[in-house]
């Protein structure tokens, strides 16, 4: 029997993690001293109910996941107003991350910004029908945005100048360039240097690819696995979004694998007809929270009370609801 106030560390870093998956000392101390303070009990339950990886040191703690699905789409990287990422951004992100690797332990905003667009010359980014000049605002703020992001994630560090300065008027800022955090960044089953295929969807099926089971019992354990994931990166899991398969095992084991996440992260399972979600009842394990004041919070509860009276509802239909009543409410 695992001792109380050891179960709640346990729990409280656990659940940092899922939070933040990277851990930087200097933002992130007293969680950073929890993760290694149970790092191998961590470990071995990440690795048992997940298959996700944990790493971490002095410096850093990273929990590499990998996510459900590769196609899912509802957990972009997000910019300073909170918009999601465009593919230009990701673009000029891997862009940028290229030069850090090969970058002094200092570098500036505009030297990053020759970087980028050294790389974005390469005729195959070009065929691609991607083209960087940074000579109008809307490229450098897509290079702000990225810097922005790496700033939160902990791979700079600001050392002098401000970005909405470089924007205003053009003015250097200068950074510290954390190699460590910037090797933690990648994560997948295998190196991007390795994949072989050719086209987007089959490189990122290889990047992400996991061995195939081939017994019962290993399918049965990458069933719990991929599922559990689902449950503790999604809002809800749908059965009708799920294999036959897999709406089986989850119907059959649910209460196995709820109560396992329960036990270890303090989220509790509400069982529904249509699915199961995991709730928060302490509400901090959420990264976009339901709208509570204001014309958002009103239209936020007229949208809830039309998806009462249905079993689902279009997407299409949803966005056309939203806009007549933000409409009607102006």
């Amino acid at each position: 029997m695992i001792p109380a106030e050891e179960q709640a560390q346990r729990r409280a870093a656990l659940r940092a993690l899922l939070a933040k998956p990277l851990l930087i000392a200097a933002d992130d101390a007293e969680s950073l001293v929890l993760v290694r303070r149970h790092l191998t009990a961590l470990s071995d339950w990440l690795r048992r109910e997940t298959g996700w990886r944990l790493a971490a040191d002095a410096e850093t703690a990273r929990l590499f996941k990998t996510a459900p699905q590769a196609s899912d789409p509802t957990h972009p990287a997000r910019g300073h107003n909170k918009e999601p990422f465009s593919r230009r951004r990701y673009v000029t992100l891997c862009l940028a991350l290229s030069s850090l690797a090969r970058a002094d332990a200092q570098t500036t905003l505009g030297g990053l910004a020759d970087d980028v667009l050294t790389a974005a010359a390469e005729p195959a980014l070009a065929s691609a029908g991607f083209t960087l000049t940074l000579d109008n605002r809307a490229d450098r703020a897509d290079l702000v945005a990225v810097v922005r992001l790496l700033l939160a994630w902990g791979a700079l560090a600001r050392v002098a100048g401000d970005e909405d300065a470089y924007l205003a008027a053009g003015a250097d800022v200068l950074y510290d360039v954390r190699r460590p955090v910037l090797g933690l960044l990648l994560t997948g089953s295998r190196g991007p240097s390795t994949v072989a295929a050719g086209g987007f969807e089959a490189r990122l099926a290889e990047l992400t690819a996991e061995p195939v089971a081939d017994t019962d019992d290993l399918r049965n354990q990458a069933m719990r696995r991929s599922l559990t994931r689902r449950l503790l990166d999604d809002p809800v899991v749908y059965y009708d979004e799920l294999a036959e398969e897999e709406r089986s095992y989850l119907v059959s084991q649910r209460h196995n694998i709820t109560g396992r996440i329960a036990e270890a992260t303090g989220l509790l399972p509400e069982v529904r007809a249509e699915g199961v979600a995991m709730v928060d009842p302490d509400d901090e394990l959420t990264d976009v929270r339901m709208p509570e004041q204001r014309t958002d919070g009103h239209l936020t509860l007229l949208l809830a009370e039309h998806l009462a009276g249905r079993e689902r509802a279009p997407r299409a239909e949803l966005l056309g609801f939203v806009r007549n009543a933000a409409q009607e409410h102006t």
